[in-house]
């Protein structure tokens, strides 16, 4: 079989291995662009992993007033998680404790879905009893009294079962500084992908994890065999020259979606090439044997 490159990138011929997640989404306005992204990165915060975070989030697409409930400057915000009865759970205090606090802002659902999840239904009884229910059609909203003028929010969201939570891209180097500047490109390119978000911290992570450790306290530890300063090791995963490497981790509504991210990070990456110090593309997987989802690179390229 021959070897598998981009743009002069060894691309390795592995595949990353997803796994099966809950999702919902909100539409957070704001009376400015700046209010509505400052409500969502609150709201999102903290939520790189379900693991350790109860949920996976991130805003996945920016809205203009033409395409808000309320012809507002707004944001979607998906979050994924193991199932609908934790997604409520965040919803309520994500929501409560960021947007009902953020000055002007406005709370709907950003998934149309038969099965939904308790939003305003919840967040109502911050009213003390003052709080309005108004109906237009067959939707339910509540008018909750703040010190600002009020609180709008829809009484549920949508639940989308089957989505997809751990798509991820791997790039290797030269140099940190290097592959930061292709995972920054990775990213930018990653998201522009209509239903995809990546939780981590600018869409990056560089503690990328393997399953168990000696520890037997720890679910995950550090994935060793692309540590550089582990290279020496006898499961060192990495060229004597590689110096450093970064991952995205995808999640997204459906497979195409998360496999059309993958394919714009890995395109995005390898356009720096060699000459920029981008040596190889890879990805985590744990032998196929946890999820059911998998990505094979050589299908990206």
């Amino acid at each position: 079989m021959p070897d598998l490159s981009l743009n002069g990138v060894r691309i390795d011929d592995t595949f990353a291995e997803a796994f099966d997640m809950a999702a919902t989404g909100v539409i957070i306005t704001a009376p400015t662009a700046k209010w509505a992204e400052i409500a969502a990165k609150t709201m999102t915060g903290f939520a790189t992993s379900v693991i350790a975070c109860g949920c996976e989030a991130g805003i996945d697409k920016i809205l203009s007033p033409e395409e808000t409930p309320d012809g507002r400057p707004g944001v979607r915000a998906l979050i994924f998680g193991f199932d609908g009865a934790g997604l409520e759970v965040q919803l309520r205090n994500r929501v409560g404790q960021c947007v009902l606090t953020s000055p002007g802002s406005a709370c709907y659902s950003g998934l149309d879905t038969d099965k939904r999840l308790k939003l305003g239904a919840t967040l109502r009884f911050f009213g003390d009893g003052h709080q309005i229910s108004k109906k237009l059609g067959k939707t339910r909203y509540w008018r909750v009294p703040v010190m600002d003028g009020e609180f709008t929010v829809e009484h549920d969201t949508g639940l989308m079962e089957g989505t997809i939570g751990g798509g991820n891209v791997l790039i290797l180097g030269r140099s940190f500084d290097e592959v930061l500047v292709a995972a920054e490109a990775a990213v930018e390119a990653a998201s522009t992908v209509e239903g995809v978000i990546l939780p981590f911290p600018g869409g990056i992570v560089r503690s990328g994890s393997k399953v168990g450790s000696k520890y037997p306290a720890m679910i995950a530890s550090t994935n060793d065999t692309f540590s550089p300063v582990l290279r020496g090791n006898p499961n060192s995963n990495l060229d004597p020259d590689t110096g450093a490497v970064l991952e995205l981790v995808m999640d997204g509504l459906t497979f195409d979606a998360v496999k059309e991210s993958m394919r714009r990070a890995v395109h995005a990456a390898c356009e720096l090439g060699p000459g920029r110090g981008i040596q190889r593309i890879s990805a985590g997987n744990y032998g196929g044997n946890l999820g059911r989802h998998h990505f094979h690179l050589r299908d990206l390229i």
